[in-house]
Protein backbone atom coordinates (compact mmCIF):
# COMPACT_ATOMS: atom_id res chain seq x y z
CA UNK A 1 0.00 0.00 0.00
CA UNK A 2 1.01 3.06 -1.05
CA UNK A 3 1.47 6.35 1.08
CA UNK A 4 -1.52 8.06 -0.15
CA UNK A 5 -3.41 4.28 0.73
CA UNK A 6 -1.86 4.42 3.96
CA UNK A 7 -3.12 8.13 4.70
CA UNK A 8 -6.47 7.29 3.30
CA UNK A 9 -6.94 4.47 5.92
CA UNK A 10 -5.32 6.59 8.62
CA UNK A 11 -8.61 8.95 7.98
CA UNK A 12 -11.18 6.52 7.94
CA UNK A 13 -10.35 4.27 11.15
CA UNK A 14 -10.18 8.13 12.68
CA UNK A 15 -13.41 8.71 11.25
CA UNK A 16 -14.67 5.59 13.01
CA UNK A 17 -13.39 6.63 16.11
CA UNK A 18 -15.63 9.70 16.52
CA UNK A 19 -18.41 8.25 15.20
CA UNK A 20 -18.12 5.66 17.45
CA UNK A 21 -17.12 7.42 20.45
CA UNK A 22 -20.01 5.69 22.99
CA UNK A 23 -18.30 2.51 22.14
CA UNK A 24 -14.69 3.44 21.72
CA UNK A 25 -14.41 5.52 24.83
CA UNK A 26 -16.63 3.28 27.05
CA UNK A 27 -13.50 0.46 25.89
CA UNK A 28 -11.21 2.98 27.10
CA UNK A 29 -13.05 3.13 30.07
CA UNK A 30 -12.76 -0.35 31.08
CA UNK A 31 -9.03 -0.57 29.63
CA UNK A 32 -7.62 2.70 31.46
CA UNK A 33 -9.44 2.96 34.35
CA UNK A 34 -8.61 6.03 36.01
CA UNK A 35 -5.87 7.19 33.48
CA UNK A 36 -9.23 7.87 31.34
CA UNK A 37 -8.84 11.45 32.98
CA UNK A 38 -5.56 12.08 31.91
CA UNK A 39 -5.77 10.38 28.77
CA UNK A 40 -8.79 12.86 28.27
CA UNK A 41 -7.06 15.98 29.31
CA UNK A 42 -4.58 15.25 26.64
CA UNK A 43 -6.99 15.04 24.15
CA UNK A 44 -8.34 18.15 24.41
CA UNK A 45 -5.46 19.87 25.67
CA UNK A 46 -3.71 18.72 22.34
CA UNK A 47 -6.87 19.60 20.29
CA UNK A 48 -6.63 23.30 21.65
CA UNK A 49 -2.28 23.65 22.25
CA UNK A 50 -1.18 21.61 19.22
CA UNK A 51 -1.57 23.32 15.88
CA UNK A 52 -0.79 20.00 14.02
CA UNK A 53 -3.38 18.33 15.77
CA UNK A 54 -6.60 20.20 14.82
CA UNK A 55 -8.67 16.59 13.97
CA UNK A 56 -8.63 14.97 17.06
CA UNK A 57 -12.14 15.26 18.46
CA UNK A 58 -13.70 17.91 20.58
CA UNK A 59 -17.28 18.59 20.62
CA UNK A 60 -17.99 14.88 19.94
CA UNK A 61 -15.88 13.88 22.32
CA UNK A 62 -17.16 15.77 25.13
CA UNK A 63 -20.73 15.37 24.61
CA UNK A 64 -19.30 11.61 24.71
CA UNK A 65 -17.88 12.65 28.41
CA UNK A 66 -21.31 14.11 29.40
CA UNK A 67 -23.28 10.82 27.97
CA UNK A 68 -20.57 8.90 30.57
CA UNK A 69 -20.65 10.73 33.56
CA UNK A 70 -24.46 10.48 33.26
CA UNK A 71 -23.85 6.66 33.83
CA UNK A 72 -21.35 6.98 35.98
CA UNK A 73 -18.67 6.07 34.36
CA UNK A 74 -17.00 9.07 34.73
CA UNK A 75 -17.27 11.76 37.60
CA UNK A 76 -18.47 14.99 36.66
CA UNK A 77 -17.57 16.90 39.43
CA UNK A 78 -13.41 15.71 38.47
CA UNK A 79 -13.99 15.88 34.48
CA UNK A 80 -15.49 18.68 33.85
CA UNK A 81 -13.42 21.35 35.19
CA UNK A 82 -10.36 19.14 34.24
CA UNK A 83 -11.69 19.19 30.61
CA UNK A 84 -12.07 23.01 31.32
CA UNK A 85 -8.51 23.72 32.31
CA UNK A 86 -6.86 21.76 29.56
CA UNK A 87 -8.95 23.64 27.18
CA UNK A 88 -7.61 26.94 28.64
CA UNK A 89 -4.13 25.78 29.01
CA UNK A 90 -4.23 24.79 25.69
CA UNK A 91 -5.41 27.86 24.48
CA UNK A 92 -2.22 29.06 26.62
CA UNK A 93 0.33 27.41 24.91
CA UNK A 94 -0.86 27.96 21.54
CA UNK A 95 -1.09 31.58 22.12
CA UNK A 96 2.62 31.74 23.41
CA UNK A 97 3.75 30.17 20.36
CA UNK A 98 2.23 32.10 18.33
CA UNK A 99 3.22 34.98 19.73
CA UNK A 100 6.97 33.73 19.55
CA UNK A 101 7.16 32.05 16.27
CA UNK A 102 5.39 35.56 14.72
CA UNK A 103 8.08 37.97 15.16
CA UNK A 104 10.81 35.51 13.74
CA UNK A 105 8.54 34.86 10.57
CA UNK A 106 7.66 38.33 10.00
CA UNK A 107 10.96 39.82 11.00
CA UNK A 108 11.93 39.95 6.30
CA UNK A 109 11.29 43.11 5.52
CA UNK A 110 10.96 42.05 1.63
CA UNK A 111 8.84 38.75 2.14
CA UNK A 112 6.24 38.15 -0.36
CA UNK A 113 4.28 36.06 2.39
CA UNK A 114 5.26 36.87 6.09
CA UNK A 115 4.68 40.62 5.97
CA UNK A 116 4.69 42.80 8.63
CA UNK A 117 2.06 44.88 7.13
CA UNK A 118 -0.25 41.44 7.76
CA UNK A 119 1.01 41.09 11.54
CA UNK A 120 -0.36 44.37 12.10
CA UNK A 121 -3.44 43.98 10.62
CA UNK A 122 -4.03 40.89 11.93
CA UNK A 123 -3.28 42.80 15.96
CA UNK A 124 -5.53 45.49 15.10
CA UNK A 125 -8.28 42.82 14.25
CA UNK A 126 -8.05 41.00 17.63
CA UNK A 127 -7.55 44.35 19.26
CA UNK A 128 -11.15 45.17 18.17
CA UNK A 129 -13.13 42.00 17.78
CA UNK A 130 -10.50 39.43 19.33
CA UNK A 131 -12.79 38.66 22.20
CA UNK A 132 -15.68 37.57 20.60
CA UNK A 133 -13.17 35.92 18.00
CA UNK A 134 -11.50 33.50 20.93
CA UNK A 135 -15.46 33.06 22.60
CA UNK A 136 -16.95 31.62 19.15
CA UNK A 137 -14.07 29.72 17.21
CA UNK A 138 -14.46 27.39 20.47
CA UNK A 139 -17.72 26.14 18.54
CA UNK A 140 -15.88 25.38 15.37
CA UNK A 141 -13.66 22.40 14.87
CA UNK A 142 -10.30 23.03 13.72
CA UNK A 143 -10.82 26.90 13.50
CA UNK A 144 -10.57 26.53 17.49
CA UNK A 145 -7.15 25.49 17.02
CA UNK A 146 -5.57 28.07 15.05
CA UNK A 147 -7.18 31.09 16.76
CA UNK A 148 -5.31 31.17 19.89
CA UNK A 149 -2.31 30.95 17.65
CA UNK A 150 -3.08 34.01 15.20
CA UNK A 151 -3.72 35.55 18.38
CA UNK A 152 -0.79 34.81 19.49
CA UNK A 153 0.86 35.86 16.10
CA UNK A 154 -1.14 39.15 15.54
CA UNK A 155 0.37 40.04 19.27
CA UNK A 156 -3.03 40.61 20.76
CA UNK A 157 -2.95 41.49 23.91
CA UNK A 158 -2.37 38.77 26.86
CA UNK A 159 -4.38 39.74 29.19
CA UNK A 160 -7.36 40.88 27.41
CA UNK A 161 -6.69 37.18 25.73
CA UNK A 162 -6.84 35.06 28.60
CA UNK A 163 -10.00 36.77 30.16
CA UNK A 164 -11.41 35.46 26.90
CA UNK A 165 -9.88 32.76 26.73
CA UNK A 166 -11.00 31.36 30.18
CA UNK A 167 -14.56 32.67 29.13
CA UNK A 168 -14.77 30.88 26.23
CA UNK A 169 -13.04 27.41 27.25
CA UNK A 170 -14.79 26.70 30.37
CA UNK A 171 -18.56 28.02 28.59
CA UNK A 172 -17.54 25.47 25.73
CA UNK A 173 -16.81 22.49 27.76
CA UNK A 174 -19.46 23.08 30.44
CA UNK A 175 -22.44 23.30 27.04
CA UNK A 176 -21.61 20.76 25.45
CA UNK A 177 -20.37 18.06 28.30
CA UNK A 178 -23.82 19.20 29.99
CA UNK A 179 -25.67 18.66 27.00
CA UNK A 180 -24.48 15.06 26.99
CA UNK A 181 -24.70 14.46 30.71
CA UNK A 182 -28.77 15.63 30.29
CA UNK A 183 -29.56 14.63 26.82
CA UNK A 184 -27.44 11.75 25.97
CA UNK A 185 -29.03 9.02 27.85
CA UNK A 186 -32.68 9.54 26.12
CA UNK A 187 -33.20 6.74 24.32
CA UNK A 188 -34.00 8.34 21.13
CA UNK A 189 -30.06 9.73 21.23
CA UNK A 190 -28.51 6.82 22.89
CA UNK A 191 -29.67 4.52 20.32
CA UNK A 192 -28.66 6.84 17.53
CA UNK A 193 -25.23 8.00 18.97
CA UNK A 194 -23.75 8.04 15.29
CA UNK A 195 -26.42 10.42 14.32
CA UNK A 196 -25.95 12.51 17.15
CA UNK A 197 -21.91 12.97 16.34
CA UNK A 198 -22.49 13.60 13.11
CA UNK A 199 -25.26 16.63 13.49
CA UNK A 200 -23.25 17.46 16.30
CA UNK A 201 -20.24 17.75 13.77
CA UNK A 202 -22.43 19.62 10.99
CA UNK A 203 -23.74 22.46 13.83
CA UNK A 204 -20.04 22.97 14.75
CA UNK A 205 -19.12 23.61 11.52
CA UNK A 206 -22.47 25.40 10.27
CA UNK A 207 -20.73 28.90 11.17
CA UNK A 208 -17.89 28.30 8.81
CA UNK A 209 -20.03 27.11 5.90
CA UNK A 210 -22.20 30.12 6.72
CA UNK A 211 -19.07 32.20 6.49
CA UNK A 212 -18.12 30.97 3.19
CA UNK A 213 -20.99 31.62 1.34
CA UNK A 214 -21.33 35.10 2.44
CA UNK A 215 -17.78 35.32 1.16
CA UNK A 216 -18.90 33.53 -1.93
CA UNK A 217 -22.06 35.84 -2.84
CA UNK A 218 -20.42 38.89 -1.73
CA UNK A 219 -17.31 38.41 -3.86
CA UNK A 220 -20.07 37.30 -6.82
CA UNK A 221 -21.73 40.56 -6.25
CA UNK A 222 -18.61 42.34 -6.75
CA UNK A 223 -18.02 40.37 -9.64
Amino acid sequence: MDIFGHIVQGLVYAFNVFLHLDKTLGAVIVDYGAWTYLILFLIIFCETGLVVTPILPGDSLLFAVGVFAARGDLDLAKIWPLLAAAAVLGDNVNYWVGNYIGPKVFHYEKSRIFKKEYLQKTHNFYEKYGGKAIILCKYVPIVRTFAPFVAGVGAMTYPKFLMFNVIGGITWVSIIVCSGYFFGNIPVIKNNFSVVVLVIIFISILPAIIEYLKHRRAAAARA
